[in-house]
């Protein structure tokens, strides 16, 4: 009688007399506990598994032992505690995923292998209304360069994750609202971009890839409860509760872009007055100054000129961080975060607009809420939403092994 038939009987399982199916299921069924562990835990060790498992040892050497076989687990160089580390690796070695990050004027790309190390990324300037499918190919043009340098076969590239700045309507399965990608608003993106990838898809919203990338890499790992805001052309938001991203329920959560901070303000794109997008966002935040200072004006320059004391420009940026601590304010209020991330070229202006924003929080929120968000920049920066579609294909990869036929026991 094996030790693991043993266990299974112990635990209540039909009898270990019983021949061959009911074993092998059993088995299969042990392969595939000990391979999510080592999965969730890349590094862990073999007696860490035994124990979440609540397998014997022998059971666990046995079955690792088989996954090694098969190619799914090894060793790695690194020790914890003095033993030996296990890490998973799905299928071949040259297996790998690509992410990729759409913005309104841009798209990056990044391969990973199956640890989730990336090998190489790569950013473009698009034109601003080039199309849905031109994008596409675009971005799988420079996936494919990725994977030649990475020596990655095509047909080693198991999954694609995507971000589009838009929110994602879960339940139409399309952009839920397409100020920014109105070329995509008629059109299902998974099927879209699959028809040029030619990979199965997973995608979210930009921003909730952000806070993914920042849970899993960045400045919110290790912690449960974070805002991820995002200024770019618009304002977005991941929000992560209890230590998962927050989609609500039709997966358009965290859009902060379209919450009013000024009733009489301007008009935004969305047909209200006063969002913060559109005192935050790049084209309303520049449209004024560009009276000024003309058409060419970007961000960086308005930073660089309030870095040298011009009072327009530091008015603008301080403007813009009363605006933003008044978002933060209410969902300090109301989510209580352990922190809130900050990411976009703007927070480059540090305390000329991080400390009008500090300023608001302090006045507005409830005092201990205030007290417990910490105020941080983002850790990945303008890689943040591309190391989360990566993270997102993985996780769908990682998810669909349980059926892989690699872990059926003949």
């Amino acid at each position: 009688m094996s030790d693991e038939a043993t266990e299974h009987w112990r635990a209540g399982g039909p009898s270990p007399a019983r021949p061959g199916g009911a074993l092998r299921a059993l088995r299969e069924s042990n392969l595939r506990r000990i391979l999510s562990v080592i999965r969730d835990d890349g590094g862990v060790s073999q007696a860490e598994v035994a124990r979440r498992t609540q397998l014997s040892r022998a059971t666990v050497s046995n079955l690792v032992g088989e996954l090694r076989r098969r190619g799914l687990v090894r060793s790695t160089e690194r020790p914890r505690n003095g033993r030996a580390c296990l890490e998973a690796v799905i299928g071949r070695s040259t297996n790998a995923v690509i992410g990729v990050d759409f913005g309104h004027r841009h798209v990056r790309v990044g391969i990973a292998d199956l640890n989730g190390r990336v090998l190489g990324d790569e950013e473009r300037v698009l034109p601003p209304d080039l199309g849905a499918t031109e994008s596409c190919s675009e971005a799988w043009a420079m996936a494919s360069r990725l994977m030649a340098r990475a020596g990655v076969r095509p047909d080693d590239l198991l999954q694609v994750g995507v971000g589009l700045p838009a929110p994602i309507d879960v339940i139409a399965g399309r952009v839920g609202w397409h100020g920014i990608l109105h070329r995509w608003a008629e059109l299902d993106p998974h099927a879209t971009i699959h028809d040029v990838f030619g990979r199965p898809v997973v995608l979210d919203n930009d921003a909730n890839l952000g806070a993914l990338g920042e849970l899993r890499q960045g400045a919110g790992r290790g912690y449960t409860n974070f805002i991820y805001i995002n200024v770019a052309t618009g304002v977005g938001a991941g929000l992560v509760i209890d230590g998962r991203v927050y989609h609500g329920t039709t997966g358009t959560a965290g859009e902060i872009g379209h919450m009013t901070v000024d009733p009489s303000g301007r008009i935004c794109r969305c047909g209200n007055r006063g969002c913060v997008d559109a005192i935050v966002g790049a084209p309303g935040f520049l449209e004024l100054l560009r009276t000024v200072y003309g058409e060419d004006l970007d961000v960086v320059r308005v930073i660089e000129l309030a870095r040298r004391r011009d009072g327009r420009c530091i008015r603008a940026l301080a403007e813009a961080g009363h605006a933003l601590g008044a978002v933060v304010s209410d969902l300090c209020n109301l989510l209580s975060p352990e922190r809130v991330i900050l990411a976009g070229v703007i927070f480059q202006a540090g305390e000329v607009i991080l400390g009008p924003m500090r300023e608001t929080v302090a006045q507005r929120a409830v005092p201990a809420a205030a007290r417990a968000a910490e105020i941080v920049p983002s850790g990945l920066q303008e890689r943040a939403e591309m190391i989360g579609a990566i993270t997102l294909a993985l996780e769908a990869v990682r998810a669909g092994t349980a059926d892989d036929p690699l872990l059926r026991v003949g």
